[in-house]
């Protein structure tokens, strides 16, 4: 007998992001060519659930791609986020589809996000007196827990599933009531969602200073008792530190009301469940919803589905009622993914040498010239290949053998040294295998070094395989080669400003972890390149993404000039610019507050200033919305609020760009190298980091005042601009046909001219900037 009601709610994106990525080295594809995966792993999931743990109600709740409160109180909210892979897409319909066949309820509603619904639900199912389970992986949950709600952990990496009650919440957070969730959650932001947090602080810093402080707000109120870079880092950030924590906190005011009779776990729709998993070609699930006879193994993808084989053929309807019962005759069939085994640099048999006597390097260096192919891999001082120095390189030209040759700290010592091995890498005959070449590429030419003959790169090559995957090289030899590899942080800790240098670790330590990377790359090659193969992408990879290397690295290389004198007094400009708009707001609105806080900012324009009467204090935060979206309305009726947008535009512009851009000229060349990324960007894009050039401001006035400080090398070179022109609306006219569109470009005709004259029924002469302004958006909507 059921002493208490129990929900689950489950969380459906994170389900599904868990279930693609858990079949991602091996995915479930039907003789159609869907993949399956993800509601594969979903629905495996959801049976899981009811079968072991029996819920009396149930409902799934699922994101809305309508903005959210936390997107209207920070704009840069979820901005990082890689774009949703194709097959997650194509996967949630499917999911839909079979909770809908199996009779459970979904839960959306729109402007909320799923962790909202099911923190409000959860918080009126608990009050009810129903025992409440969120199934998710996410730890932001953590927040909600009560003496009724719990966060429910699914089974992963062969760890069974686990249930977190208030007690586990307080020992995994260390501390003292579930509320502080989310202040250490504010404190130390999150990457992945974009919430920024206040720098410098991780998440054991965080836990000590609540752990002292109690929270955000008392923290902040305490500031003089901080020292060093971290008082720093909270007086500056304080104001982005209590927005973080607004981000990080959960609504439990949806207006959504707990009926429990709607929830109420029902038996499915044999007809719909049948013909649905005659679609996905899911025979077993089939089986085990509609209790047919016993389980096959589910399938030989990894992870791998068990299922144990009840005694009774009627104990596999998970609905009706020899389901529901406790107590069974038989096994109960249970649902798990087995453990995932990684095997790594201790428990595989390997055979890692150090070169490090002249006779030893002189007969590698010949064996490597007469070779095929080879792998490389350097191990410098530093990221950054413009200043990096080797400390030692690794080769690898047959599985679990490697070669590590330390190079001497003595950069006279080490030349001589690279100098050797420079007809190596200059032997155009032969292939050369490295992860990322392009950093290693860029770290020769510091030694005189050039890289020739045919490359493969395994990120590359990796990238068009799986474009929506990761491509780094543990997460490769993870997902291919069921290997563990060696973590740097376990030579040179963790990073920060205590991190050290390759240089600091021991020779033996070094030389292992440096042949391991060659020897991992090397057979991930030997599974990439049949691959490539059979894809027939290896003229993309061969014409294309290969020959790009060079020409990004040397562009890298070359850098780029600014002008430090020009960006600083522009600094002092704009400073003064926003002292004078400071004071101008002040005026308007009477009083003297903190214009970057949002609290004190809505308080001014809603209470004092009453500037709109129907202005609504978030639920949460209890603070007005005072982002971008609500000052565009209300500047073209009051100056204040186009005052303080440009407030923000100038400490923008000085913050980001203007008085940092200078800080990262290098002192090799007294030029800024940024690094220019193949494998990021799913569509094929180029990214630019460290700084990103490629988001320069140029739509106003003061942006384009930024761009003046690029400068050309010197007299005798100019900067050039090019861009494809119109390229998408030329491909259009290729591929349509359209006599008006072909005869504009074959006659040097302006295209957005063209169809300004025909949009505004005007003579092309008579064809103004503004019509043809809209013209191109009608051409690029199109």
């Amino acid at each position: 007998m059921i002493s208490s009601p129990k929900l689950f709610l489950l969380d459906a994106m994170a389900l599904i992001y868990r279930a693609h990525f858990a079949f991602s080295k091996n995915p479930r594809i039907t003789s159609s060519g869907l993949n399956t995966s993800a509601v594969f792993g979903f629905t495996n999931s959801l049976l899981e659930i009811i079968h072991k743990e029996k819920p009396t109600h149930i409902g799934v709740a699922f994101d809305t791609s309508d903005p959210t409160f936390r997107h209207t109180a920070f704009e840069a909210y979820k901005a990082n986020r890689q774009e949703q892979p194709e097959d997650i897409a194509i996967a949630i319909p499917y999911v839909m589809k079979m909770l809908h066949a199996m009779h459970i309820p979904i839960l959306v509603k729109p402007g909320y996000e799923a962790d909202d619904i099911i923190g409000t639900l959860a918080t009126q199912a608990g009050a009810a007196g129903f025992k409440v389970y969120m199934m998710t992986m996410d730890k932001d949950y953590c927040q909600l827990v009560n003496e009724n709600v719990f966060l429910y952990r699914p089974a992963y990496m062969g760890n069974g599933h686990d249930v977190l009650d208030v007690a586990k919440v307080l020992e995994k957070f260390q501390i003292k009531e579930v509320c502080q969730v989310i202040d250490i959650l504010g404190l130390m932001g999150d990457a992945v969602d974009n919430i920024p947090g206040i720098p410098g602080i991780g998440e054991k810093t965080a836990q000590k200073l609540i752990a002292e402080y109690g929270s955000v707000e008392n923290l902040i109120a305490n500031i003089e008792q901080l020292k060093g870079k971290q008082k720093e880092n909270v007086i500056q950030f304080a104001e982005q530190g209590l927005l973080s924590k607004h981000l990080a906190t959960i609504d439990v005011n949806v207006p959504i009301a707990f009926e429990p009779e709607k929830l109420l776990l029902e038996a499915p729709d044999k007809d719909l469940v049948g013909a649905l998993c005659e679609e996905l070609e899911f025979r077993n699930i089939k089986k085990r919803i509609l209790g047919e006879e016993a389980v096959e193994p589910a399938t030989t993808a990894s992870p791998t589905i068990k299922a144990k084989a009840p005694a009774d053929a009627n104990q596999m309807s998970l609905f009706g009622g020899s389901s529901t019962s406790t107590e069974t005759d038989g096994e109960e069939t249970e649902i798990q993914i087995e453990p995932k085994n990684l095997a790594n640099i201790y428990t595989t048999p390997h055979s890692y040498h150090i070169i490090n006597k002249p006779d030893q390097v002189s007969l590698l260096i010949k064996h490597l010239f007469q070779l095929d192919e080879f792998c490389f891999d350097t191990e410098t001082t530093k990221l950054d290949a413009i200043t990096a120095e080797i400390v030692g390189m690794s080769f690898c030209y047959y599985a679990h053998e490697g070669y590590y040759v330390p190079v001497p700290a003595n950069q006279d010592e080490a030349r001589v040294l690279m100098e050797q091995f420079k007809p190596v890498f200059e032997n155009e005959k032969s292939l050369k295998i490295g992860q990322n070449i392009k950093y290693d590429l860029l770290v020769l030419k510091n030694y005189g070094i050039a890289l020739k003959g045919k490359m493969f790169d395994t990120m590359l090559a990796h990238y068009l395989l799986e474009p929506d995957m990761r491509h780094n090289m543990d997460a490769l030899a993870e997902s291919y080669l069921q290997y563990s590899p060696v973590s740097i942080e376990t030579l040179i800790g963790k990073k920060g400003v205590k991190q050290g240098t390759m240089r600091d670790v021991d020779l033996a330590d070094i030389a292992e972890y440096a042949a391991e990377d060659a020897d991992i790359t090397y057979q991930l090659k030997q599974i990439f390149a049949p691959r490539i193969k059979s894809l027939n992408l290896d003229a993309l990879l061969d014409n294309v993404e290969n020959p790009l290397i060079d020409v990004l690295a040397a562009m890298e290389n070359e850098g780029v000039k600014i002008d430090p004198v020009s960006l600083k007094e522009y600094s002092k400009q704009l400073a003064e610019e926003i002292i004078i708009i400071e004071q101008k707001i002040y005026a308007q609105a009477g009083v003297n507050f903190n214009i970057a806080s949002p609290k004190q900012l809505g308080e001014v324009l809603f209470e004092k200033l009453n500037l709109d009467p129907k202005a609504k204090k978030t639920s949460k935060s209890k603070q007005y919305a005072t982002g971008e979206e609500v000052l565009s309305k209300l500047a073209y009726e009051h100056q204040i609020a186009k005052d303080i947008m440009d407030f923000r535009e100038l400490q923008k512009l000085k913050s980001t760009y203007i008085d940092a851009l200078p800080q990262l000229i290098s002192p090799v060349d007294g030029r800024v190298h940024t690094s220019y990324n193949q494998a990021v960007a799913a569509t094929g894009r180029l990214s630019s980091t460290n700084p990103n050039l490629q988001n320069i401001p140029i739509r106003t006035e003061r942006g384009r005042e930024i761009r003046k400080a690029f400068v050309r090398k010197d007299e005798n070179h100019l900067i050039l601009s090019a861009d494809y022109s119109q390229i998408e609306l030329r491909i259009m006219a290729a591929f349509s046909q359209e006599k008006n569109m072909m005869e504009s470009f074959q006659k040097g005709i302006d295209i957005h001219s063209t169809t300004a004259s025909k949009v505004f029924h005007v003579d092309l002469a008579d064809v103004t900037s503004d019509m043809r302004r809209k013209a191109k958006m009608v051409n690029f909507g199109i």
